[in-house]
């Protein structure tokens, strides 16, 4: 019996020795196959560096923090300008006309007097590059009648975008309880907005003006710097207020490959410059983009039920691409279009229908959702009747 519990004590201690050891050998490998992780954006409250083709997030930083983003909150409202123009329900010459509401907003603005009238694109200028408050309402208004309609449509954007961390107030910023976003939100608009490229021939100049050909010429300096000091940045758009401090969504393309950085709550506009500078030049030299598909090339065909049209092929809207480290190997990746089931009509338009799957071997790299193209409705029973007749002599 002694000898016995001397043995169980020896095998204990042994037991006891080896786990440290055993501990280290488990975690070791992985920790040693970990690049640090880049400390980026330290002043920064919140920060987030994005892929803008992918949605990779590169870096974050206490990204989903609900704060307020002063005038980055244009962003949707550009974002909306730009689907309403897609949508063919405004137009650029369309001209539009200042609310004595409009003209009394406060902060920065393009001055713009009650009754005057300026094109949707003057107005566009107006918002990117001088982030005209007056300019936004005035929009918001030709859009949704009001200001407070135009709020109800940024916040279904947002939701439709996934952007949980978000309530918009008003459409410029201005400071407002319960206005509040975060920086992976407003990557996530940023991203989307981007898939309108014409936007960056706004929010890339550095100076235009206003009114050129009146007795008053308006000058117009773009308040986001980097487009002129930093090579490929071309938008997005600053922020400030005293409550948020200095605000940023940047981006800026080089070699085929668009980034977005955002920081929020930075002291002052020369730590925000060099810190999303930096943001930069940590992607473009560590990151490649590897295309998968081109704009316009065809991803598959989609079949659907009882629709006045029985196919639909499906082109890619904006280029897809994966983010890899450079120099990764390329030749075992490959892409499948999955469908989520039968399509049956009526199919709106945006409305989910897949996704597309990249993987390398038998890993999945990066899924991005399917959207339906256009707006197919539901067929009309003697047109599906002569459909299934001609099926029977195919």
């Amino acid at each position: 019996m002694k000898n016995r519990s001397i043995k169980l004590c020896i095998l204990t201690l042994v037991l006891a020795l080896a786990m440290p050891a055993a501990a280290f050998a488990a975690v070791e490998p992985s920790q040693a196959n970990q690049a640090p992780s880049p400390q980026l954006a330290p002043s920064a409250r919140s920060a987030i560096l994005m892929d803008a083709d992918s949605g990779t997030v590169i870096y974050e930083k206490n990204s989903h923090d609900k704060l307020p983003p002063a005038s980055i909150t244009k962003i949707m409202t550009l974002l909306l300008i730009m689907e309403a123009i897609d949508d063919g329900k405004i137009k650029w010459t369309d001209k539009v006309q200042t609310s004595e509401y409009a003209a009394s907003m406060g902060g920065s603005q393009i001055f713009l007097e009650p009754g005057e009238e300026m094109t949707v694109d003057d107005m566009v200028k107006g918002i990117a590059l001088a982030s005209g408050n007056d300019a936004s309402v005035a929009m918001a208004e030709k859009l949704a009648g009001t200001e407070q309609q135009f709020v109800a449509m940024m916040n279904e954007r947002a939701k439709q975008l996934g952007m949980n961390d978000t309530q918009f107030v008003n459409p410029n910023g201005l400071p407002v309880a319960n206005h509040y976003s975060s920086a992976h939100d407003i990557a996530v608009m940023s991203r989307e907005l981007l898939k309108h490229p014409e936007v960056t021939k706004y929010t890339g100049l550095y100076q235009d003006y206003l009114r050129k050909t009146s007795e008053k010429p308006f000058w117009l300096v773009n308040t986001n710097k980097l487009v002129r000091f930093y090579s490929g940045a071309d938008g997005l758009k600053t922020g400030f207020t005293s409550e948020a401090k200095y605000c940023l969504s940047a981006t800026a393309k080089r070699d085929n490959m668009r980034v977005i950085a955002v920081v929020m709550g930075e002291p002052d506009t020369k730590t925000r410059n060099a810190e999303v500078s930096q943001m930069f030049d940590y992607t473009f030299a560590q990151y490649m983009n590897h295309p998968i598909i081109q704009e316009g090339e065809s991803m598959g065909m989609l079949k659907i039920e009882k629709g006045t049209t029985a196919e639909l092929p499906l082109l890619a809207k904006h280029p897809y691409s994966v983010l890899l480290k450079k120099g990764s190997a390329t030749q075992d990746i490959r892409y499948e279009l999955k469908i989520d089931g039968p399509v049956k009509a009526p199919v709106q338009i945006g409305q989910p229908i897949g996704k597309l799957v990249v993987y390398e071997g038998d890993r999945i790299l990066k899924e991005f959702d399917v959207d339906a193209p256009i707006s197919i409705e539901r067929a009309g029973w003697w047109k599906l009747l002569k459909r299934s007749f001609s099926g029977l002599f195919t």
